[in-house]
């Protein structure tokens, strides 16, 4: 009998294991693929959360992450637009950054199930039976933290609509800006462009799915859609791309989901994902993290939650913090990918600059 199974050890999952398990809790984690491992991801944490992480002894200063101070916007035509960050933020690669929350894990004392698929998780007599590669599991606590989609998501309401998003990610070596994070739109998508460790570069782009069935493969839509936009046609005709190929991932979706399912306490992407146009997906699962491992510990030590009142209370403040930030977020997802919604972002931006 474990005190919390946590599903899925990407940001969200790996933060809450180690809050948890630092404060004395038996923790398990199980994820289906074998660290280290790539991720579809934009690779930039806001500096919002980095006094957290300094305060916890997790912010990765040996690998060394890039500084990213300067954010710079392009139209899908090229009109251009430069401006200051505001709190600025760090770019680090979900390869370095998981594989590192991942050792801070197992030195924390988590148990970890590698190579390892949940399958089925039900809730009775106030404790859960998770079984994953045919075995059985239990716990009094799950956190549901499996990532964008999962099977486990399959009777949820958000997983009843198809998305019609899809992203792909490359690292690359590049002449960009060290301090600088660039969106450029392109037609019914945008692609942001920053560095992370080792002077290297990630390239995380979202596209309507139109693009990719209009032109069948992925590298003639870029030649016939990003390269549009003068900017991503000279990152492309400059650059070496490092991987064979591009991670990509398929019906990105950026409804409204669950917090609380079946009991399920939801973190991170599992929770809700915000666009990539109104904030920062890493910081949030970081921070939603916090939340949940807090109230967490106050349910498990101190008695002072009664697991209705802890669900509730998350629920509560999860959307305290976060539900106007994706309301906001999934408007402003409906103007870009065009020509005269991206010029329009431009000249607003030039603007604030003034």
């Amino acid at each position: 009998m474990y005190d919390v199974i946590v599903v899925g050890g990407g940001i969200a999952g790996l933060f809450n294991s180690i809050l948890l398990s630092r404060k004395g809790l038996h923790v398990a984690l199980f994820e289906k693929k074998v660290y280290p491992f790539h991720r579809v991801c934009g690779e930039y944490i806001s500096n919002e959360v980095k006094p957290f992480l300094l305060r916890n002894d997790l912010f990765p200063e040996d690998l060394n992450p890039a500084n990213i101070s300067q954010f710079q916007l392009t139209s899908v035509n090229g009109h251009l637009a430069e401006l200051p960050l505001g709190l600025g933020g760090f770019g680090i690669s979900r390869y370095a950054f998981d594989d590192y929350l991942y050792h801070q894990a197992k030195n924390s004392g988590v148990a970890f199930f590698e190579n390892t698929t949940v399958t089925n998780i039900d809730f009775e007599n106030e404790s859960f039976e998770v079984i994953a590669n045919k075995k059985s599991y239990q716990s009094r606590l799950v956190i549901g933290a499996q990532g964008k989609r999962s099977i486990l998501d399959k009777d949820r309401k958000f997983m009843q609509k198809k998305s019609p998003y899809l992203g792909v990610k490359y690292h690359i070596k590049s002449d960009q800006a060290p301090d600088q994070i660039a969106l450029h739109n392109f037609r019914n998508g945008y692609c942001g462009i920053s560095q992370v460790e080792n002077q290297t570069f990630n390239l995380c782009y979202l596209s309507h799915r139109d693009n990719l069935k209009k032109h069948k493969t992925v590298e003639e839509m870029e030649y016939q859609v990003l390269h549009e936009n003068p900017f991503l046609k000279n990152i492309w005709a400059t650059s070496d791309f490092l991987f064979d190929k591009p991670e990509v991932i398929n019906e990105i979706s950026f409804e409204k989901k669950e917090l609380v399912y079946n009991h399920i306490l939801m973190c991170g992407d599992t929770a809700g994902m915000i666009t990539p146009l109104c904030g920062n997906g890493m910081a949030m699962a970081i921070r939603s993290a916090r939340i949940l491992s807090e109230l967490i510990i106050k349910y498990c030590n101190k008695g002072q939650l009664k697991r209705i009142h802890l669900e509730q209370s998350y629920e509560k403040e999860w959307s305290k913090q976060f539900s106007a930030r994706l309301w906001t977020g999934r408007q402003i997802q409906k103007m870009f990918g065009s020509s005269w919604s991206s010029n329009l972002a431009v000249h607003i931006l030039k603007n604030q600059k003034l």
